[in-house]
């Protein structure tokens, strides 16, 4: 029953964030401001007439679509007052008082790096989003992003094909995927991860909402790698969050020629750590976070083909084939054809067809 007063607190007009933890300091609990008196709310901070006049009833259909994806597989509400509730997110000014998790909780308390950038970067940035996320996460490191077109996705997929944690924390409510062609990348990253936002469900994806889901962005983890972007951005802004909260930032440089790097070049300027190696971030880590690790070579860069994905990507065609026919081929099983196929997908290589089936988009 707490977790009705939280959600319900949170749904009041005119009350944001810092409002809502000056009415916790002086009442303690969400259900303590819908049954204090009139005079009690005043003295506490909560004088505006629409805010007063919602506190005066309790009316639980106001929540019920929460309530009701909360009964979904791997849905969770975390207070913060739950004992899984990120310490990391704890940290920062202004921590969401509730998240919304699809998929594992116990990731959002892992040691995470933040991958961010262009939604339409180059080539070059699509494979140093990639790779990083796929380095770094071969670590065990988990890498947490915006799930956006270009560099957020990338770095998801990198982490994905590792088969480690990725976070993708969302600026909708987690009923609706934004990107919609992502639906297929989100799923996966539920069931390999979390998705995660502070927005209730039913929540469209609202410009002024995605600088707030930046800083959750930073604030989950120990610093921020920014692969791309331009001055005036939201990768710019996450980078900012960041150095706020506290945390490394990291940049990698680039031409001078190319307007995708005037971002990180400017934050290289401000101080954040030029970067060309995983090994200029590891370095910057607490001492023991990622085990004995003394250096990694620069050999380490090259993407090593996972022979499952191979396997599939060897077996298609420009002729569609189903998963049945994928799996009878390839004598694996579905689960695994699917995976890959899903991987394949996202980074271009295949295309599904509308009967179902899959074929080469270039070739191999």
């Amino acid at each position: 029953m707490d977790l009705v007063y939280w959600l319900l607190l949170l749904k009041a007009p005119h009350l944001g964030v810092k409002t809502f933890y000056k009415a916790l300091q002086y009442f303690e609990s969400p259900q303590q401001v819908f049954s204090s008196s009139h005079t009690e709310r005043l003295n506490s901070g909560l004088f505006r007439k629409p805010t007063l006049e919602y506190l005066t009833t309790i009316d639980t259909s106001l929540v019920q679509t929460d309530l009701d994806w909360l009964e979904g597989d791997d849905c969770h509400i975390l207070t913060l007052i739950d004992e899984n509730y990120p310490s990391q997110l704890k940290t920062i000014a202004d921590p969401p008082p509730l998240l919304y998790v699809r998929g594992d909780i116990f990731c959002l308390s892992k040691p995470q790096l933040a991958i961010v950038g262009s939604r339409n970067p180059s080539t070059g940035g699509k494979q140093n989003a990639y790779q990083f996320a796929n380095q770094l996460a071969n670590l065990g490191l988990v890498i947490t992003s915006g799930m956006a077109s270009g560099i957020d996705a990338q770095a998801h997929i990198g982490a994905l094909e590792a088969q480690v944690n990725t976070i993708a924390v969302c600026g909708t409510g987690l009923d609706r995927i934004y990107p919609a062609k992502h639906k297929s990348l989100a799923h996966q990253i539920s069931l390999q991860g979390a998705l995660v936002s502070e927005f209730c469900i039913g929540t469209a994806p609202i410009a002024s909402n995605f600088p707030r889901r930046n800083r959750i962005i930073s604030g989950l983890s120990l610093g921020t790698l920014v692969v791309e972007a331009s001055i005036k951005s939201g990768t710019m802004i996450t980078a900012k969050l960041a150095a706020d909260q506290g945390k490394e930032v990291f940049a990698i440089p680039s031409s001078i020629h190319n307007p995708l790097a005037e971002g990180c070049h400017d934050l290289i300027k401000q101080g954040a750590k030029l970067t060309s190696s995983i090994n200029d971030i590891i370095n910057e880590l607490p001492e023991g976070l990622l085990g004995n690790i003394s250096s990694i070579k620069t050999s380490q860069s090259t993407k090593q083909v996972d022979k499952t994905g191979f396997n599939v990507l060897k077996c298609l065609s420009y002729e569609a084939l189903t998963v049945d026919q994928l799996v009878e081929k390839t004598k694996l099983s579905p689960q695994l054809v699917t995976q890959e196929l899903l991987l394949l997908e996202l980074n271009g290589q295949i295309e599904r067809t509308s009967s179902q089936g899959y074929i080469l988009n270039k070739p191999i």
